[in-house]
């Protein structure tokens, strides 16, 4: 009788600390909103990491946030930061958006801002 005693409780102290361990994870997903000075610095830095994996010009690294604001798309609300470059020969590629939820992760970026 005594073993089956301390088998449950040892079964029950793993079992607590599981979920107390548990209960304070973080996935890296902030479900808080991001004010807008956070998405643009977010916006910035993700511009920099996109230049720098060669996905945009590198010319973009020293291009200013424009312009910030959540817009709808579909039923999500999302920071977009846009970003203009006119050192871009392409007219259609002077004008660069970043998408972020509104936690402040990055979702997409394009030149088209849809």
């Amino acid at each position: 009788m005594r073993i089956q005693t301390l088998f449950f409780s040892l079964i029950l102290s793993f079992f607590s600390l599981a979920a107390i361990a548990g209960s304070d994870h973080d996935h890296g997903h902030s479900h808080e909103p991001v004010s807008q000075i956070q998405a643009e610095e977010n916006a910035i830095k993700n511009v920099a990491r996109l230049a720098d994996k060669g996905k945009i010009d590198k010319s973009w690294k020293t291009s200013q946030a424009m312009k910030t604001e959540k817009k709808k798309f579909g039923k999500n609300m999302e920071w977009v930061v846009t970003f203009n470059n006119k050192t871009i020969n392409d007219s259609a590629k002077q004008t660069l958006y970043i998408f972020l939820s509104l936690g402040g992760e990055y979702l997409a970026a394009n030149y088209t801002g849809k």
